[in-house]
């Protein structure tokens, strides 16, 4: 498992895990992106003793900083945060591997007496990583694979909405390669993924509520704050550095849209109104799949006084 440079925190734990507990309690915070999961998770983290994990498809990345708004060293606050800059961007990290990464994770951190949070957007992984669904042991496809190799990544996209689609609402539609393995699954199993009745953990999870208009905005200022904190300067050394303009489209909306600005093809407002937009469209996706999660507690961020409550009861 790697882990992220970090100062311990060495307080004394608040609260005592059972030493016969059929469940570990592991304490989860979703909500779309640029809702404040970030702030929320290390406030939480150092009321309660808890040490993050982060359900990123992204920040696993070596260098891809700034465009995934991962945390800096001191932003953590002396809280240990796990599973980022995991590997080189070069690499493929898969569901499978942040579920094994994941759960030796809440495993090391339970075994210190300390509180797991996972936070993060990508609530495929989250899922799996909890049991709620079984991320499929499907061998490569290569015969599939050439025949989709020229496909747009809207057709595949569309393929998928037909093929599966509950896996099509949470899939990066700009992600050729995870839109072909998603379609190999499909192909192999009939859908992905299959569902799983029993979760592994004792879970809470909080859902951070916003209204539309504020969650606009914030998309708005995140963009016009990272680019002048050098997201377009990062985007440019990944590529010096040998990642292919190809590859950087591949992780993620900022690097697609700063990959084709930076070649020329389309201009800086448009790079600017396509990255709003798409990052607007994707939060949508994301609220339309933790929608059908009854169990999520929703909680506004200035509700504290709610938020104490209603993570010292679960773990009473």
């Amino acid at each position: 498992m790697q882990i992220h440079p970090h100062t311990r925190v060495t307080s004394t734990p608040k609260y005592d895990i059972p030493a016969l507990m059929s469940k570990s309690k592991v304490l989860v915070i979703v909500g779309p992106t640029a809702s404040g999961k970030t702030s929320l998770s290390i406030s939480l983290a150092k009321k309660f003793d808890g040490e993050i994990t982060s359900a990123d498809s992204r920040q696993v990345y070596k260098g891809l900083d700034i465009g995934t708004g991962k945390v800096t060293k001191g932003e953590m606050e002396g809280v240990p945060h796990h599973l980022l800059d995991v590997v080189c961007p070069e690499e493929t990290y898969t569901v499978a591997d942040f579920v094994r990464d994941g759960r030796n994770a809440i495993t090391d951190i339970h075994s210190r007496g300390r509180l797991p949070i996972i936070v993060g957007g990508t609530f495929f992984y989250v899922d799996a990583l909890l049991g709620k669904i079984v991320t499929p042991e499907v061998p490569p496809n290569q015969k599939l694979r050439a025949e989709l190799e020229d496909c747009s990544n809207e057709d595949l996209f569309l393929r998928l909405q037909e093929k599966d689609p509950k896996r099509s609402k949470n899939i990066d539609q700009h992600n050729g390669r995870r839109l072909i393995r998603a379609l190999e699954i499909v192909d192999s199993l009939g859908s992905v993924p299959k569902i799983h009745v029993e979760e592994l953990y004792d879970v809470l999870t909080l859902g951070i509520a916003i209204n539309r208009d504020t969650l606009k905005e914030n998309i708005h200022t995140r963009l016009a704050d990272r680019l002048k904190t050098g997201m377009l300067e990062e985007v440019t050394e990944l590529h010096k550095a040998g990642l292919s303009y190809e590859r950087l489209s591949e992780l993620g909306i900022e690097y697609q849209y700063l990959s084709k600005f930076i070649q020329g093809n389309i201009s800086e407002d448009e790079m600017r109104q396509q990255i709003e937009t798409k990052s607007w469209q994707y939060a949508k996706r994301q609220m339309m799949w933790l929608k059908r999660d009854k169990t999520i507690q929703w909680v506004k961020l200035d509700e504290l006084e709610k938020i104490d409550t209603l993570v010292n009861k679960f773990l009473r």
